[in-house]
């Protein structure tokens, strides 16, 4: 395989966002080390008729479901067309994530729709998917797999947190990549933001919440939940919150939705700085810093108790809008460079698999 890759990265995330699209290059030094540049990127975002098919895919028949993953693979086809056509991009390969529709590591499965197959056949183009099951298969959580292109590109801070549907973390303790689902995020806020005002695919800068008060019982109910004392590796999927978030926050319907976004984000930003102050007091740490991406990080709000909660031993550090945007989309594209340069992309670490781990389905032929 080449020193240099150009990849163009998929990511679609529970939040429902849309599909992000990063073309990438990444470089390796003669001394093993990584190099990575986000030359586009952009976010097409769901129609609504994409949105409701991608919501309803836990309910369909076995049937319905092989039909949706095919479907997906065609959308994800065709938006890649029309991006490497808009950015005249030249890539080697597609690494796409695909669209999560159950996880359930405990019961070993997880799955992700967006047939490679169909991808390729739309492209043209050699395509990575399907990026946890090896881990799965091997007893692992599936997840976090991000925490590998954190340990390999973004080692210079000392927490790495993503602020997506739900929030993970990663950092580097004992010579190993530590990593685990924290909360959910986005896939609660959006949800409430949306009930607000039908018209909202989120709330701006988190003002909505900002305009509410904490629900105290609420809000110790929410950090008494059992899965915030199992140690790590662990992950979250979205079947745990609807079978627990959104029951316990339905049973507080008759509080304003103001106020119950108001409570999970404090609840969010207690999690979080929970784990992060409990790392710097192991490693009797007073100046961490912490990379913060993700749709998340545009929610002032959040990010202002974010802050509160830490207190100054940890700084928030916030990059740019690309990286803020695109790092999860640029480091699955990561993920398949490893897969094709047959280097593990999945830490037994940060999974609690039994080994490390080269994760990926390959359609096409690749050049080499």
């Amino acid at each position: 395989m080449p020193s240099t890759h150009h990849v163009l990265g998929l990511m679609s995330g529970t939040s429902l966002d849309g599909l992000d699209l990063a073309y990438c290059s990444f470089s390796k030094t003669e001394e093993g080390k990584w190099s990575y540049q986000i030359l586009s990127a952009t976010t097409v975002a769901y129609s609504n008729d994409v949105k409701t098919k991608l919501k309803s895919l836990p309910h369909l028949a076995a049937i319905e479901l092989l039909k949706a993953s095919n479907w997906f693979g065609d959308l994800c086809g065709n938006e890649a067309n029309d991006f490497l056509d808009q950015y005249s991009a030249k890539v080697d390969f597609i690494a796409s994530h695909g669209h999560t529709v159950f996880h359930n590591p405990a019961d070993g499965y997880t799955l992700q729709i967006g047939s490679g197959a169909n991808i390729h056949a739309k492209t043209g183009l050699s395509v990575v998917c399907d990026f946890r099951t090896v881990d799965v298969a091997l007893g692992g959580q599936g997840a976090p797999l991000v925490p590998v292109g954190d340990k390999l590109l973004f080692h210079e801070y000392t927490f790495c947190l993503n602020l997506g549907g739900i929030a993970n973390i990663s950092f580097e303790e004992n010579d190993n990549r530590i990593a685990f689902d924290i909360c959910p995020v986005n896939i609660v806020l959006n949800a409430f933001a949306e009930k607000f005002n039908s018209s909202l695919a989120y709330d701006a800068n988190g003002d909505i919440a900002r305009s509410g008060v904490v629900i105290d019982t609420l809000l110790k109910a929410l950090n008494n939940l059992s899965f915030y004392d199992q140690p790590y590796p662990k992950s979250l999927g979205k079947e745990w919150v609807d079978a627990t978030i959104f029951p316990l926050l339905a049973s507080y319907s008759s509080h304003t939705i103001p106020d119950l976004l108001c409570t999970f984000c404090h609840h969010i930003a207690m999690q979080i700085a929970s784990v992060a102050k409990a790392f710097c007091n192991r490693n009797d740490l007073s100046n961490a810093s912490l990379l913060v991406t993700g749709g998340g990080a545009f929610n002032g709000f959040l990010l202002q108790l974010l802050q509160q909660y830490l207190g100054e031993t940890v700084k928030i550090i916030i990059p740019d809008e690309q990286t803020i945007s695109f790092k999860e989309a640029l480091i699955f594209a990561f993920l398949g460079v490893l897969r094709m340069e047959s280097e593990n992309n999945s830490l037994a670490s940060v999974t609690g698999a039994s080994r490390d781990s080269i994760g990926g389905a390959v359609y096409g032929n690749l050049k080499k």
